[in-house]
Formats: C-alpha cells, sequence, structure tokens
C-alpha cells in the first residue's frame, strides 16, 4: 500500500449517538431545565452554524462525546445558517452560564457581536472549523487550503497534458473554508495551462443544492472533464446528474472523506479522490482545547487538526461503518 503523508494530530473518540437538533440542548447531567450548573460541572457552549451537512451532524458528534467523556456539560445550540439567530443563540448559552464557548460560526464577521457579548461577560472562546478575524483565544480546524492542493494536484495528474474544463462548485460564499479550498484547487492545477476551472454557484455544501447546479452546469458545459466541489456531499450530487446523464467519463473529486465516497472511489469509478476531514476526531480536539483554556493553560492561536489524501491505491483501508473516513488510518 502507498503511505501518505498526514499533517497534523488526530485525536481518537469513542461512539455516541448525537441528539436532535434544537435551538439549544444540553447533554445529560450537567444542569437542571433552567441553565443551573450542578456543582464541580463544567459547562460549554456550542453555537453551530448548521446541522444541514453530514459533517456538522458528525462535529456536533464528536463535541458531545468528548464532552461527556470529560465529564463536562455541552449546551448546544443550531443556528441554522442564519447569523441573526446565531448571535442570539450565543447570547442565550451565555445567559445559561456556560464556562467556555465553541464556536462555528455562519459568518466570521456577522458572529461579531457574539462575540463582543462573550468578552464582556468574562467567557473565552475557541472557534471550530471556521475561523474569525479576531476575539477567539484559539482557533481548532484543519488547512483546507492543503485540501484543495491534495485534491487539485490528484484530478491534474488524471486528467493529463491534455487537461479539460474543470467544473468547481462551491461552499459558501464568504466563507475562509469556501475559499482556501478553492486557493489551493487552482494552485494545484495552475502549471496546466489547458486546465480551464469553470466557476459554479455557491451551494452552501448541501447536495440537493448541488444537484440543482449541476443540472444547468452540465448543460452549459457539456465538454468538461471533471467536477471539483468544496465537500464531498456536494461531489456526490454532481456525481448523481453525471450518472443520470450517463457521463461517465467525467471525474469527479471532493473533499472531507465522507464514507458514501470513499466507497466510491475504492470502486474505481469516475470518484478520484478526496481529502481527510475527520468530524469526530475535529469535535473533540475542540472541545479538550475549550477545556483547557477555560483552565487557564497556554494554547496556540491555530491548532490543525490535520489531513490528507484518500484516492485509488488507499480508498480501501479507510472503508469502514462510519460516517466519515476516520483521522490516523493509513
Amino acid at each position: 500500500m502507498r503511505m501518505k503523508r498526514i499533517f497534523g494530530i488526530f485525536v481518537a473518540t469513542s461512539t455516541l449517538a448525537s441528539l436532535a437538533a434544537c435551538s439549544v440542548s444540553t447533554t445529560p447531567g450537567g444542569s437542571d431545565s433552567g441553565g443551573k450548573k450542578s456543582s464541580g460541572t463544567l459547562s460549554i457552549g456550542f453555537s453551530q452554524a448548521t446541522q444541514q451537512s453530514p459533517f456538522y451532524v458528525q462535529l456536533r458528534t464528536g463535541a458531545e462525546q468528548a464532552a461527556k467523556k470529560a465529564g463536562a456539560k455541552l449546551n448546544f445550540a443550531d443556528a441554522g445558517d442564519d447569523v441573526t439567530k446565531q448571535n442570539n443563540d450565543i447570547q442565550d448559552l451565555i445567559t445559561r452560564g456556560v464556562d467556555v464557548l465553541l464556536i462555528n460560526p455562519v459568518d466570521p464577521k456577522g458572529v461579531k457581536a457574539g462575540l463582543a457579548a462573550a468578552k464582556a461577560a468574562g467567557i473565552p472562546v475557541v472557534t471550530v472549523d471556521r475561523p474569525v478575524p479576531s476575539g477567539a483565544a484559539s482557533h481548532v480546524g484543519r488547512d483546507n487550503k492543503e485540501m484543495g492542493r491534495l485534491v487539485g494536484a490528484e484530478v491534474a495528474k488524471a486528467l493529463g497534458a491534455s487537461g479539460g474544463k474543470v467544473i468547481e462548485i462551491k461552499g459558501d460564499a464568504g466563507g475562509a473554508v469556501a475559499r482556501d479550498r478553492s486557493a489551493g484547487f487552482h494552485e494545484a492545477v495552475a502549471a496546466n495551462k489547458k486546465i480551464k476551472i469553470v466557476a459554479g454557484p455557491y451551494c452552501d455544501y448541501i447536495r440537493s443544492k448541488a444537484v440543482t447546479a449541476m443540472q444547468d452546469l452540465l448543460q452549459t458545459n457539456p465538454d468538461v472533464k471533471a467536477v471539483y466541489a468544496h465537500n464531498d456531499d456536494m461531489a456526490l450530487g454532481a456525481l448523481q446528474v453525471l450518472k443520470e446523464n450517463n457521463r461517465t467519463d467525467v471525474k469527479v473529486a471532493g473533499v472531507d472523506g465522507l464514507m458514501e465516497a470513499v466507497k466510491s472511489i475504492a470502486a474505481d469509478g469516475p470518484y478520484l479522490a478526496t481529502a481527510l476531514n475527520d468530524p469526530i476526531s475535529l469535535g473533540a480536539t475542540a472541545v479538550s482545547t475549550a477545556l483547557d483554556v477555560q483552565a487557564g493553560k497556554k494554547v496556540a492561536a491555530s491548532v490543525d487538526a490535520g489531513t490528507g489524501l484518500i484516492d485509488r491505491a488507499d480508498a480501501d483501508t479507510y472503508t469502514g461503518s462510519t460516517t466519515f473516513a476516520l483521522a490516523g488510518k493509513e
């Protein structure tokens, strides 16, 4: 088996089913219905951008697992991709008396009011997956530019010297993750001047939106040779449309290591590659970082949870029953 370099540090966690999404929910054993903390129980507030993507559902699960293992309470709030709601959620978590805040921002700049409220209340903030310009004690994420580079290099190799047209389906408008995954991919394919990238719309990392977008993109770009999406869920949406149109000649690549994509890569289909972005380990790393920050320990301003490439050479080694490929496997 061909070994690959794995970037960063991975954290292993145990299995725990996630709770159903609601405005603010609490893991068991930490507080009463009014939010009053039990004696000695540390309380973590987690304001998440959305639960509309499998990645974010699993990110929540990873945080819940880690909080339970640490004996802490996790109060969760789903912003539903609404920055105004997220700022209100953060204020609600502050009112509930959390000791530290985890924030996965809808809009890194739009969440400024929530960050200011946390600062005024003396509550430290750790951001996860999506960084903010300022106001957080630490950020826990992965090198999204590297993810784009890894996948881009694989697409460029597959297209070869003849190159061709590549449709790019984007994540969220203005988001640092989408920006970096795009920049890394563009850098990786730039050496081949025969590769032309066609910018698709922002589909917010949601498969159904990518399906709709790809239906139009395929009509206007029948000569497309490859599709790169900023996550596997959108890439799989594009692949669905390609299959419906008998376009097995078009190569597909994404990011995140969604197991459905990994299995497609292992089957030697049109799906070429993805990049590791295990949300369970990311959630666990975010919680452990938040606990360190709350305890007054020295924490790096940016904590890299690690990534790596999954392609046809080793996809079978990552195949399993989890929703996403697990970090740390080779």
